[in-house]
């Protein structure tokens, strides 16, 4: 078997699937997609991916079937789902929901406030991108500390890192780049930092990508 993920540094959704990869210790071929210079639009990968996003996850199997899968929070399914060991969701049925409705605070919540796509729309109208931004991040954040409150232990959910902190870190790192003030967001810090003591985590940071832009 072959896996392959279709990604780009500084994207949020392609860091997440990174720390899971990382979690399950499984290898893969990193393949960069740069989106600021549109290579999403590019017809061959138009064909894996029709929404022209990042990431995309390619499956080769040994019988040389291909399968991809597309959305960030998909694809840790499958992987949770193909490789159970070690969990990314807990056992209970309750935490289990609660963990994906963290997830989902990120990825629906907040994520598509900040899409490459929408600033970019948000700069051809000649509005201040990152200004706009910061009010959704701070906002979806605050509520994400709120909702994890009564049952996070070390991590998001308990004492063991699941899909929610696979979101929560890289959410992290977005609010940063756009200037978010996270002072007040005590036990997402807290948490943050038991994360990035893991390698999982720390390895799949953008800074140490094969196509990071260091300035």
């Amino acid at each position: 078997m072959k896996l392959v993920l279709h990604n780009y540094w500084r994207s949020s959704a392609s860091h997440r699937v990174r720390i899971a990869l990382g979690l399950k210790q499984i290898p893969y071929e990193y393949v960069v997609v740069n989106i600021v210079q549109r290579a999403q639009h590019a017809e061959a990968y138009r064909a894996k991916n029709p929404m022209a996003q990042v990431p995309t996850f390619e499956i080769t199997e040994d019988d040389g079937t291909v399968h991809s899968i597309v959305q960030s929070l998909p694809i840790l399914e499958y992987l949770e789902e193909r490789w159970p060991t070690p969990a990314i969701l807990p056992k209970d049925p309750y935490l289990r929901a609660r963990t994906r409705s963290l997830a989902e605070i990120v990825n629906s919540g907040i994520q598509p406030m900040q899409n490459l796509s929408t600033t970019n729309k948000l700069k051809a109208l000649g509005a201040d991108d990152a200004a706009w931004v910061r009010g959704f991040v701070a906002d979806g954040l605050a509520a994400f500390e709120q909702s994890a409150r009564d049952i996070a232990g070390k991590f998001c959910v308990g004492d063991s890192p699941t899909i929610a902190d696979c979101c929560l870190v890289p959410q992290l790192a977005s609010a940063r780049r756009f200037g978010v003030d996270l002072a007040g967001r005590t036990l997402l810090l807290e948490i943050e930092e038991r994360c990035l003591a893991l390698p999982a985590f720390a390895i799949a940071m953008p800074d140490q990508q094969p196509d990071a832009v260091r300035n």
